[in-house]
C-alpha cells in the first residue's frame, strides 16, 4: 500500500510540474533577459559534483542556497565555507550556518560575495591611432574598475510532520556595476516530503522570487527558478532499494528545473559513501548549452568535512573547481 501511494504521489508531483512549465513558460528561451545572473551560480561543492541535483539531498547548512527545507536535517551548529574559481578572474566565496531551536525550528544564515576582479576602464574619447608612429590605444584610460555582487540571507525551516518539511528564505541582494548599482529583497521557498516508501524523498523549491531590477530606464526580471526533485538510496543501512549495507551507501538524485530564461533542464547525480568517511560523486546536466559532466569527492573526519567538485564547461570554456569546508559544533 505504501509503495502504491508513493508512486501515485510521485506521478502527481511530476505531472503538476510539467503542467506548470507549459502554462507559465511555454514558448522559447529567453537567455540573457534576466538580471542578477550571479544568483544562478551554485557555491556548494557537493551539489555541483552531483550535477546540480539539490531539491532533496542537502543535509547541511548549505541548504540555505537551495531548498531551505533541508535545514531541519542539520544538528548542532552547522557551518560551511565555500570557494569557487570561476572564469577569468572571477571568484565566488560563501558562508552558511544553521542552528536548530528546540520546539521552534531551524534558523539558517547565508552570505555570498562575488568578486569579478579588476577590469581596465576604456572610454571612446581615449580611443586613437597615430598613423605616423603607429601608436594605438584601444580606449584605455589607465584606471581600473571593480564590479561586485553580494547576498545576505536569513532562512527558517520546520518539520510540520515526521514526513513533511517546509523552509523559507529572505535575502538582500546587491550588484554594483560601478556606473550603477541595484539591490532588492528576494525570496526562496521549499518543501520536502518523505514518502515512507523505503528511502524515496520528493522535494520542490522556488528560488529568486521578487520584483524586477531596474538600473536605468528598463527593468528586467530576476532569474526565478522552479525545481522538483526525487532521490533515494540504492544501498543504505535501511530503506535501500537494492541492498542493505552498513558500510556503503549509494544515493541517486534527479531534478527537473525550469528557469525563467531557459527551457526545461535536468540534473542527474549519484553519490557513493564508504563508512561515512569517503564520498565519490558524479553527475550530468541535461539541456545545458555548455555544461555537462560533473564529478567530485569528499572526506569526513569527526565533525569536519572537505568537498571538491569539478564542472566541465565544454570545448571553449575552462573547467570550474569548487571547494567546501564544513564543520559541526555541538
Amino acid at each position: 500500500m505504501k509503495k502504491q501511494s508513493a508512486i501515485r504521489i510521485l506521478v502527481l508531483f511530476l505531472g503538476l510540474f510539467q503542467a506548470s512549465i507549459y502554462a507559465q513558460y511555454g514558448g522559447f528561451n529567453k537567455v540573457g533577459t534576466t538580471s542578477f545572473q550571479f544568483l544562478k551560480v551554485a557555491p556548494n561543492a557537493r551539489v555541483s559534483a552531483m550535477g546540480g541535483a539539490s531539491a532533496t539531498i542537502i543535509n547541511s547548512s548549505e541548504a540555505v542556497f537551495f531548498n531551505p527545507a533541508g535545514l531541519t536535517k542539520t544538528s548542532g551548529v552547522n557551518m560551511a565555507i565555500s570557494y569557487m574559481d570561476y572564469f577569468l578572474d572571477v571568484n565566488l566565496s560563501s558562508f552558511s550556518m544553521a542552528y536548530t531551536i528546540k520546539g521552534m525550528g531551524t534558523i539558517g544564515l547565508q552570505a555570498v560575495a562575488n568578486n569579478i576582479g579588476e577590469i581596465q576602464e576604456t572610454r571612446a574619447d581615449h580611443l586613437y591611432r597615430d598613423e605616423a608612429t603607429g601608436e594605438y590605444n584601444p580606449g584605455l584610460t589607465g584606471r581600473t574598475i571593480n564590479p561586485s555582487s553580494m547576498v545576505i540571507g536569513l532562512s527558517f525551516a520546520r518539520d510540520v510532520t515526521d514526513k513533511f518539511t517546509f523552509g523559507l528564505t529572505a535575502k538582500y541582494v546587491r550588484e554594483d556595476l560601478v556606473v550603477k548599482a541595484a539591490s532588492a529583497v528576494i525570496f526562496d521557498g521549499g518543501l520536502i516530503y518523505k514518502t515512507g516508501f523505503k528511502s524515496l524523498v520528493l522535494g520542490a523549491m522556488l528560488q529568486h522570487f521578487g520584483k524586477e531590477i531596474k538600473y536605468f530606464d528598463k527593468a528586467y526580471p530576476l532569474p526565478q527558478t522552479l525545481a522538483v526533485g526525487v532521490s533515494g538510496y540504492l544501498l543504505a543501512p535501511e530503506g535501500a532499494f537494492l541492498m542493505t549495507s552498513t558500510d556503503h551507501t549509494l544515493l541517486l538524485a534527479y531534478d527537473m528545473v525550469q528557469a525563467r530564461d531557459h527551457s526545461q533542464q535536468q540534473h542527474l547525480g549519484m553519490e557513493y559513501v564508504f563508512n561515512n568517511l569517503l564520498a565519490l560523486r558524479c553527475g550530468y546536466k541535461i539541456f545545458y548549452d555548455e555544461e555537462n559532466v560533473t564529478f567530485g569527492a569528499g572526506i569526513t573526519v569527526n565533525r569536519f568535512r572537505l568537498d571538491y567538485a569539478y564542472n566541465d564547461f565544454g570545448e571553449y570554456l575552462d573547467a570550474v573547481h569548487r571547494f567546501t569546508l564544513g564543520w559541526i559544533i555541538k
